[in-house]
């Protein structure tokens, strides 16, 4: 049985847990040395002060304030430089506390960003089938407060190394004042230590779980927000609030416990140091009638503990902080240790040209990743072999699960075959860099993406060489001039998140423009038009197969289902169970292969059944109360 994150921390011991956070915090001093020295610098300068302080204030009452009761007159010069010393231990001791504060919020946020992007950068390096082993509520906690539990230790860290430093000061200032006091401190500093241990161990399973539930609740509102259309139509409201107030209901309970946990050991970590401040002054008081100390001493080391009593809890807010801490980094780690990632080639195919290219699959075979590693995994595709000649178009039919998105996923390489090869002009995919695999390939996926920017930017991406003209010309090729134009903004206008400005077809139109602005020698359709009326699909194929400006058409490998889609490429590449059954024209098909025949038969009705019974109406409206705009 596997452990997630979470559950690892909580099954382990304490000295576990102290060990990787340790760990954890090592990581982080490692990553930014020159900033933790210099918060470390301004929390020991503190600390050496607080102890000063206190046998200045010792020194003030034993040998300034005594003095001028039993004379009944005070002293100014001793006064005003009792003052002196007080002011310039204060100022000094700001200066400390501003290094102290300013390094670790520093180290804090920039290991937060730091981690953020490497977290972001490698979502972006594992293929396909790991995003898919993985929701999106957990990959977004992942980056967010999986990277702030992982680094929240930072914050107190300086303050309590400052701490540490201070602590041994302040013991060997109690032996050189006086033996039994030393002792009380001794008992006393251990018991502190001791009480943080229990306080992690117990704390440690309650931070995980806390941690865990975090990701849970943020996949669920991320799936319900995301799948609002199905939850609304479907009148799945009620259940999906009450899934969410559910595993909200559980975070809630987690972070009430650890909350009540605080609530009882808080108080024991601030009465101890007051203990030690009683004992010191009983035990003094004895020491003080035996002669071995005087006054001044006396006063210095009650007044040391107290003032200790604050900057003691910092060790104990390192070490709270540590099973969260522990939670949040294995979570981070998994990602960053993730494997599976596809390396690019140092193969660059020649930018200057732009004729089309040829695309071939030569005895391809394919299987995904199994969400078990111990499972076989799901075999796709086997001995798949053809070629999209330059400048020709080759159609992709076959019925549903037979592989034709696996086989355009492979095409523009958001998968690597488990056996073959796929080449562009004769050059293995995996052989070629980034760049020159996106300036030659583009692919059009079932689902359109659209960001929440501008037309504008949704089209250009920010690619050199695409301006207004090349963007309206995509506009063009992709028969979507016609309703940009109409908008608004024109290019300006927002379209929303994931363009629900836009009705699906517009979506389409726009996605296809977007990867036909970048002039692509390749150009892979997977079910890119299925929103889009049948009239405007066919304007569309024939505008690609024979750009109005005049230049080389691109090579296009198109996953089809409507007869005049398929009617149109140069051959037919038929598809059954991951495999190559028949290849041809459509006519040589239909007459010669009874699987082919029957499918396109079908998918013919299917599309006459909906033109039947489509409404032209501008929009639809929905028992919910929805409002769809049906796309012509």
């Amino acid at each position: 049985m596997r452990l997630t994150a979470g559950e690892s921390v909580a099954s382990g011991t304490s000295r576990d847990v102290l060990g990787r956070g340790l760990r954890v915090l090592g990581q982080a001093i490692r990553e930014q040395p020159r900033i933790f020295a210099v918060a470390v610098s301004g929390s020991v300068l503190f600390g050496l002060l607080v102890i000063a302080s206190a046998y200045v204030v010792g020194a003030v009452v034993g040998d300034v304030v005594v003095p001028a009761v039993e004379r009944g007159e005070a002293a100014r010069g001793a006064l005003a430089l009792a003052a002196a010393a007080l002011f310039g231990i204060s100022v000094l001791r700001v200066v400390g506390i501003f290094g102290r504060r300013l390094g670790a919020g520093y180290m804090q946020y920039r290991l937060q960003a730091a981690y953020r992007r490497r977290v972001t950068r490698r979502y972006l390096e594992l293929p396909l089938a790991w995003h898919h082993r993985n929701s999106t509520g957990t990959l977004l906690s992942n980056a967010n407060s999986d990277v702030e539990a992982a680094w929240y230790p930072i914050a107190p860290l300086p303050f309590a190394v400052g701490t540490l430093v201070m602590l041994v000061g302040a013991v060997a200032s109690l032996f050189f004042t006086d033996w039994a006091l030393a002792l009380v401190g001794l008992a006393v500093f251990p018991a502190l230590f001791a009480l943080n241990v229990v306080y992690s161990r117990r704390m440690a399973p309650r931070q995980a779980r806390a941690q865990r539930l975090r990701a849970e609740v943020s996949g669920i509102a991320h799936e319900s927000f995301d799948g609002a259309l199905v939850v609304k139509t479907m009148g799945r409201e009620a259940q999906e609030t009450a899934r969410f107030a559910s595993r909200a209901g559980e975070l809630r309970d987690a972070l009430i416990s650890v909350g009540r946990l605080r609530g009882v050991f808080d108080p024991m970590l601030e009465t101890l140091p007051s203990l030690g401040t009683l004992a010191v002054l009983v035990v003094g008081a004895i020491r003080f009638r035996q002669g071995a100390i005087s006054v001044t001493e006396l006063v210095s080391v009650a007044f040391l503990f107290t003032v200790l009593a604050f900057p003691v809890r910092a060790i104990g807010w390192v070490l709270a902080e540590l099973p969260r801490s522990v939670a949040g980094w294995d979570r981070v780690r998994r990602v960053l240790d993730a494997t599976g990632e596809m390396p690019y080639g140092t193969t660059t195919l020649d930018p200057a040209t732009r004729e089309p290219a040829t695309l071939a699959f030569d005895d391809v075979h394919f299987a995904y990743e199994p969400a078990e590693a111990h499972l076989p995994g799901a075999k796709v595709l086997g001995e798949v072999t053809f070629t999209v000649p330059a400048g020709k178009t080759v159609a992709l039919v076959g019925p549903t699960g037979a592989g034709k998105s696996t086989i355009a996923s492979l095409a523009v390489r958001l998968v690597d075959p488990g056996a073959g090869r796929v080449t562009l002009d004769g050059v293995d995919v995996r052989e070629l860099t980034a760049a020159s695999l996106a300036g030659n390939v583009a692919l059009v996926a079932q689902v359109p993406f659209v960001f929440d920017d501008t037309v504008r930017a949704n089209i250009a991406l920010d690619r050199a060489g695409i301006g207004d003209d090349e963007v309206w010309a995509a506009l063009r090729l992709a028969e979507a001039d016609g309703f940009v134009a109409a908008l608004p903004d024109g290019l300006d206008t927002m379209v929303g998140e994931r363009g629900t400005s836009l009705s699906g077809g517009q979506r389409q139109r726009l996605t296809l423009a977007r990867a036909l602005a970048g002039r692509p020698r390749l150009l892979v359709l997977d079910d890119a038009t299925s929103a889009v009326d049948p009239r405007v699909e066919a304007a569309i194929l024939a505008g690609l197969r024979a750009p109005a400006d005049g230049g080389a058409p691109a090579s296009i490998l198109v996953v089809a289902y409507r007869r005049a889609t398929i009617a149109l490429a140069d051959e037919v590449i038929y598809v059954e169970q991951g495999r190559v059954v028949a290849r041809g024209t459509h006519t040589e098909l239909l007459a010669t292969v009874p699987g082919y025949a029957d499918l396109v038969t079908a998918y013919e009705q299917a599309e006459q059944e909906r033109e039947q019974n489509r409404t032209y109406d501008e929009v639809t409206p929905l028992p919910s109360g929805l409002e769809i705009e049906v796309d012509r």
